[in-house]
């Protein structure tokens, strides 16, 4: 594992964020790709609340893959640097943050959830948890890659599975949307068998929530009114913070 101090403040196109002080960029290298991640964590026996982002600046405006997915959205890592717990990871995906010679365009397109790509983050994972329960917010596209990753490893002591805005299986999202099949990529086959809460936004026009409906059971989706796919969750922030 790579450990680096960033400055405190990260551009990407019109938006910023101040890191907190508290946490400290680490890149950490998998068998598969290399990932960014920011980290706090101040009590070993407390659970690592993991956040997963999702697919970031995967495409253009005019719908062309581009040549970085670098979230220019703050939205997750608003929501991770601001979160209270005593120990809490901002995960990157694959290929976002860092210039990682494995990458390719496949990577962020039809192949975004990729056996390679879950291995990553499924490998970067366990090297964070160090064995410690764990605590799963996948944003978007990264709520599939949690879900993948706490369906097919048992042994990884997931306490919570959580998702924001969250693709819960990307072949009923894209038919959803009437986009191209993810063809290179895994999907999810059935709910793992874990704690789990989805909230999702009614005015979410990326990701539906009756599609969330057909896929989670009732009793954990929590649909907030006036929310859209990266805006209006503050005040349910109490709640996701919650372990």
């Amino acid at each position: 594992m790579k450990k680096i101090l960033l400055l405190s403040f990260l551009l990407y196109g019109c938006q910023s964020i101040t890191v907190p002080p508290s946490f400290t960029y680490e890149e950490i290298q998998t068998d598969t790709y290399r990932l960014a991640s920011w980290q706090k964590i101040t009590n070993s026996s407390q659970p690592v609340r993991i956040y997963i982002e999702g697919d970031g600046n995967a495409f253009n405006y005019a719908g062309q893959p581009t040549a970085n997915p670098t979230p220019h959205g703050v939205f997750l890592r608003k929501i991770a640097f601001n979160d209270p717990n005593a120990n809490v990871v901002y995960l990157a995906r694959p290929c976002q943050f860092v210039n990682d010679m494995k990458c390719s365009e496949k990577d962020w397109t039809t192949g975004r959830f990729s056996s390679d790509i879950i291995s990553a983050v499924t490998q970067a994972i366990k090297d964070i948890s160090k064995q410690k329960p764990v605590v799963l917010i996948g944003y978007s596209g990264g709520a599939l890659v949690s879900g993948v990753i706490a369906e097919n490893n048992p042994d990884l002591r997931v306490k919570k599975w959580i998702t924001l805005a969250g693709v819960l299986n990307h072949e009923k999202w894209t038919e959803n949307l009437n986009l191209p099949p993810l063809t290179d990529s895994l999907d999810l086959k059935k709910m793992p068998c874990v704690p789990q809460i989805h909230f999702i936004g009614k005015k979410d026009k990326v990701v539906s929530y009756k599609l969330t409906e057909s896929l989670a059971d009732e009793k954990n989706i929590i649909i907030i009114p006036n929310a859209t796919h990266d805006n209006g969750f503050n005040e349910y922030l109490p709640a996701i913070y919650e372990n």
